[in-house]
């Protein structure tokens, strides 16, 4: 399979790298210095992804950003059951998550890899793929660094220099309390993903029964739910739920068993026990 990367290599890479970097209803709340926001996924407003397909193509659900503008953005994709795309490209880079059901993303002649909730790929821009996911209640996270997100036929590929990434939630290394000055207490653990100059994303793992802070000093925080059920201010989250906060911010969170958070920030968050 092409386009397994070693998880261990992957993850101490990006881990080493940010040590040294230093359609909803939303609910909007100021905290410390932030304006935050929470959407519910229940509340994103569906549509077809590539119009051109209609029912044919899976649905998007836009949780933050414009994916039809120029801007950063992240949005749900719900394909229909057992669905297959096309052989395509797109004309921008993506990384996604599985949050519901499995999901293939690969070259169109490369064996089934079949990801669970929980695992993370990313897809160059111009590269020829298919995305498949089985049965009937399949969900994932997309993200963009910039719009517009086309769809478009295998005969426009190019060669971008990027190289595809699939990590299976099975191969995802995580690190506890005991690896990061920035992790105070064990009931969470974090997993590194990626990282492109300040801007990073990272799994954030809080154990049944976890209450604490996330702190973020930077300018932008992002988090989506990927398993399990958290709270913060009385909003209950689900998966594919998500928190946006503009400006530095400090997070109470409880979780009402073992979750799994998707984090893009611009900077070092510290996670923190309530006293």
């Amino acid at each position: 399979m092409k386009k397994i990367t070693t998880a261990v290599a992957f993850a101490a890479c990006i881990a080493a790298n940010f040590a040294m970097a230093g359609g909803r209803t939303p609910k909007p709340a100021e905290h410390d210095h932030a304006t935050v926001t929470v959407i519910q996924a229940s509340e994103v407003e569906w549509t077809h992804l590539n119009p051109k397909r209609g029912d044919l193509a899976p649905q998007a659900g836009t949780l933050w950003g414009d994916r039809n503008g120029t801007e950063p953005t992240g949005f749900l994709l719900k394909p229909p059951s057992n669905f297959e795309s096309p052989p395509h490209i797109h004309n921008v880079s993506y990384r996604g998550v599985v949050i519901q059901g499995v999901i293939h993303n690969d070259d169109p002649n490369a064996a089934e890899m079949w990801m669970p909730p929980g695992s993370f790929w990313t897809q160059p821009k111009g590269e020829v793929h298919i995305t498949a996911a089985e049965g009937q209640s399949s969900l994932a996270y997309i993200e963009i660094e910039k719009g517009p997100y086309l769809v478009l036929p295998e005969e426009e590929h190019f060669d971008s220099g990027e190289r595809p990434v699939n990590v299976d939630e099975s191969n995802v290394v995580w690190l506890n309390a005991s690896d990061m000055t920035w992790v105070n207490q064990s009931d969470a653990q974090v997993a590194f993903l990626w990282q492109e100059g300040e801007l990073n994303g990272t799994f954030i793992k809080l154990a049944d029964g976890f209450e604490g802070s996330i702190k973020s000093p930077g300018s932008t925080f992002r988090a989506v739910l990927v398993k399990g059920a958290v709270e913060y201010k009385e909003n209950d989250l689900l998966p594919g739920s998500g928190i946006e906060a503009v400006g530095p911010a400090v997070l109470e969170i409880e979780a009402q068993e073992e979750s799994l958070l998707y984090v893009r920030t611009d900077g070092k968050y510290e996670i923190n026990i309530t006293e």
